[in-house]
């Protein structure tokens, strides 16, 4: 049977992302909208992904009374000490777009070295179950920061990343081919598995009564 949660998540890519992974898991996303869920904002102000991840699943759980999924995810690079981490949609200011993101992160890795410019995209998935139930799942995918935009595809910082063990950035991957990568791939994976634990311990304690 197919489970609708909510998303969290106001990001259309990301939630075209989480719906395309979590399809062969039974699940049906939707958005917060398509549930209608009043609009209202949510603070991000958590110093870790977990932490911006929870508050968003469980805002959206309190308004809604369903089971809920969050995404907080962002882009650590070594040289930098982690950052933009979570601060990566807001990198070059409250306002900006992703192509000013960019272009302030390939600033500051100017000159750098192929070695120097390892980095890794980090995504971080919290479901919370009305009965307060919280399931979090981490995802991280290395690779290495490009000298210039490269490919049309994906969103953020995907036309500057190329993940280990491959020749193309991100934004050069078609859909199903980063979907099988990403970082946010790999915690619905680690999810899935805490799906069926859950489930487990359910059954074992339904025959306990």
């Amino acid at each position: 049977m197919t489970k609708r949660i909510i998303a969290a998540s106001a990001n259309a890519h990301k939630i075209k992302e989480i719906k395309a992974i979590t399809k062969k898991f039974g699940m049906d996303v939707v958005s917060r909208d398509e549930a209608g869920v009043p609009p209202f904002e949510i603070v991000e102000d958590g110093q870790t992904f977990e932490e911006n991840s929870y508050k968003k699943a469980f805002a959206i759980m309190q308004a809604s009374g369903e089971t809920t999924i969050a995404d907080d995810s962002g882009l650590m690079v070594d040289y930098l000490g982690g950052a933009p981490g979570v601060y990566s949609a807001r990198f070059a200011g409250d306002h900006c777009d992703d192509e000013r993101n960019n272009q302030k992160l390939l600033g500051m890795l100017e000159g750098l070295a192929d070695s120097e410019r390892t980095a890794k995209f980090v995504s971080v998935i919290t479901m919370i179950f009305p009965d307060g139930q919280t399931l979090v799942a981490r995802g991280e995918c290395p690779g290495r920061i490009i000298e210039m935009p490269t490919g049309e595809n994906g969103f953020g910082y995907d036309p500057l990343f190329v993940p280990d063990g491959c020749d193309k950035t991100f934004a050069q991957l078609s859909e199903e081919e980063k979907n099988a990568i990403s970082h946010r791939a790999r915690a619905l994976q680690k999810l899935e598995e805490l799906l069926a634990e859950r489930e487990r311990l359910l059954q074992e304690r339904n025959r306990r009564l």
